[in-house]
């Protein structure tokens, strides 16, 4: 397949790209700056039309996968950084959006996040459940609208927390735990949905290769407290988690971001497993062990 890859560079977007090109998929990349590879096109990310030039490479492409937005976590959350979180996702989702319509391609995997349910405490929620009322809900509701005037096959990707060695929550993580200052974050009961970086490649993978519309969950089917989570990070590592950071510090350091911190957000993926995806990494202990050997 021709297949088209926004936010190519990110964490989950890298290791797609790897993943595509080694199965001999032709995969054309978009990026900011100017191109330097056969493989990139320029675009510019806010809400314009693409150029024709990359118009006419993007011609005759299977599908479109579009993991572009500002990192959520990357600063405080300052007026202008929350604005700058929404546009960076409605704002692109319409650009590619004009150039699915125009070109007519049939297969569009949108990224969206959990962060659509907003704060569920010890509730499990699941495609069917409606948006939240918190910043990061209506982001995702806003997004996921964008998302859907495309005239394609649409899938609106929720992920939940991607571990991985490097990168993310938990490569943040890590060297605290390493160093033997790791502990739960607040009371430590809030739920964390999350996927191994493995998984959230498969399952994009297997959205490529099956006609699942709508919203899908890339979350595992276990979801752990952050107890539970630290608990296992610091027995992968073998090390002690006798450090539990206070809520009031988390505020103070976070912000904003502190919400999806210490919320809890208890999410299955119910559309993936009655599809018949299968998760290589479905309980924490094992993933973890797996992720940091």
């Amino acid at each position: 397949m021709k297949i088209a890859v926004t936010g190519s560079s990110g964490l989950i977007g890298s290791a797609l790209v790897k993943r595509l090109t080694k199965q001999g998929h032709q995969v054309i990349r978009l990026i900011r700056r100017s191109p330097i590879t056969d493989d990139e096109i320029r675009w510019t990310p806010d809400g314009s039309a693409l150029p024709a030039e990359s118009l006419t490479t993007l011609a005759g492409t299977d599908a479109v996968i579009h993991l572009a937005g500002a990192g959520v976590g990357d600063k405080r959350w300052s007026a202008a950084y929350k604005n700058e979180i929404l546009k960076s996702r409605t704002e692109s989702t319409a650009t590619i959006v004009s150039a699915i319509n125009e070109l007519e391609i049939p297969r569009f995997l949108s990224a969206s996040a959990i962060g659509w349910y907003g704060e569920t405490g010890n509730r499990e929620v699941n495609e069917e459940d409606r948006a939240g009322d918190d910043f990061l809900a209506d982001v995702c509701r806003q997004w996921e609208e964008s998302a859907g005037a495309a005239n394609s096959t649409t899938s609106f990707m929720r992920t939940g927390l991607v571990f991985a060695a490097k990168g993310g929550a938990l490569g943040r993580m890590v060297p605290l735990f390493k160093a033997g200052l790791g502990g739960k974050l607040g009371d430590g009961k809030q739920w964390w949905s999350w996927i191994s970086l493995n998984d959230e490649i498969r399952a994009i993978d297997f959205l490529l290769n099956n006609e699942l519309a709508g919203p899908v969950n890339l979350t595992s089917p276990f979801p752990a407290t952050n107890s539970e989570v630290t608990a296992a990070l610091a027995r992968a590592l073998h090390r002690p988690a006798l450090f539990p950071a206070p809520a009031f510090a988390i505020k103070v350091a976070l912000g904003g971001f502190s919400t999806e911190v210490l919320g809890s957000k208890r999410v299955a993926p119910a559309a993936l497993l009655q599809a018949g995806f299968t998760f290589d990494n479905p309980h924490i202990g094992p993933t973890l062990e797996e992720i940091v050997d």
